[in-house]
């Protein structure tokens, strides 16, 4: 699915014309975006939270090269389901 497909799928359900939900999408993830780049969790109850993971500095290999290069310690984003997205997930999707 995909952004696009999602904005279709909740102007059909609410019937919002469908700028008004792309713009309601958009500014929904740029506000995670903001919040995780200054720091901050975003916790969705039922749904899953929004995390800033920490890197150590590590070194790496360039194979191409056969060289060591120095990874600085950084954080990134992640995702973190709740119990209940797993659970439904789990028990629920077909291959």
């Amino acid at each position: 699915m995909t952004k696009a497909d999602l904005v279709q799928k909740i102007a059909d359900k609410t019937g919002l014309d469908k700028k008004d939900v792309q713009k309601t999408v958009e500014l929904f993830m740029e506000e995670i975006k903001h919040a995780l780049k200054n720091g901050e969790n975003v916790y969705l109850r039922g749904f899953g939270s929004f995390i800033t993971k920490y890197r150590a500095r590590k070194v790496a290999r360039n194979i191409s090269k056969n060289t060591s290069v120095i990874v600085p310690e950084h954080y990134i984003p992640a995702f973190k389901p709740s119990r209940k997205f797993v659970d439904l997930v789990k028990n629920n999707v077909k291959p």
